[in-house]
């Protein structure tokens, strides 16, 4: 079979539409809730580029078996030697799974992220306390306090897991960078030595806190 043109699928587009008395393309997009690309690409013939979705609200709006809508406006041969409707029906089936598939993935990680980040929302008040807190308490192990750090170990291999970071630990000393850290008192230029007071966070290329620190030559 000799390929079609673009204007004998227009054609077979523009009859399939005046039996159900569709006027234009316009008025068919309108009517199906697809675009008039996508109306585009069936009067090409590329139905294997099109989802299921669309061509199913298509056949609606046509009135035609979806099977019939992919055999008008494609190459496909359903002869005894070049496959049968069946056959159709599962490849383009088989393409929205796939594509459903994909969208499910993507809005699991989005959801994942959204827990994660409402999470951390929660934990804010005490990710940026406790290691201050921890930090004063390691300096004096004779404080009651000292036996509480081990409990606080599984908090702290989930911030791994999901991949958040201090920015530096509390008593660290290094220079002044704006981006990452935030002065308690006083002023400080890029570069020059400061004391982290309260530790900061990022979670992958994402700045989560900002560390607070405080000038050295201010004490």
């Amino acid at each position: 079979m000799a390929q079609a043109s673009v204007s004998d699928y227009t054609y077979s587009l523009q009859h399939l539409m005046q039996r159900v008395g569709v006027p234009s393309f316009k008025a068919l997009a309108r009517a199906s809730g697809v675009s008039e690309r996508q109306l585009l690409r069936l009067r090409r013939g590329e139905v294997e580029k099109m989802r299921v979705d669309v061509l199913l609200k298509l056949s609606q709006a046509l009135q035609v078996p979806l099977t019939d809508l992919v055999t008008t406006f494609s190459e496909v041969d359903l002869g005894s030697n070049h496959g049968s409707l069946p056959e159709v029906e599962q490849a383009v089936l088989k393409q929205e799974y796939q594509r459903l598939q994909a969208q499910l993935e993507q809005q699991r990680q989005a959801l994942w992220q959204e827990f994660q980040q409402s999470s951390l929302q929660v934990l804010e008040s005490w990710l940026l306390q406790w290691p201050t807190a921890a930090h004063k308490v390691q300096e004096n192990p004779q404080l009651p306090a000292i036996r509480l750090l081990p409990l606080l170990r599984p908090m702290e291999q989930l911030l791994q897991q999901w991949g958040v970071e201090a920015i530096a630990p509390v008593g660290a000393e290094l220079p002044y960078e704006p981006q990452m850290h935030q002065l308690l008192e006083g002023t400080a230029q890029p570069g020059e030595s400061v004391k982290v007071r309260y530790t900061g966070y990022r979670q992958a290329d994402k700045l989560l806190y900002r560390a607070k620190v405080s000038p050295l030559r201010e004490g």
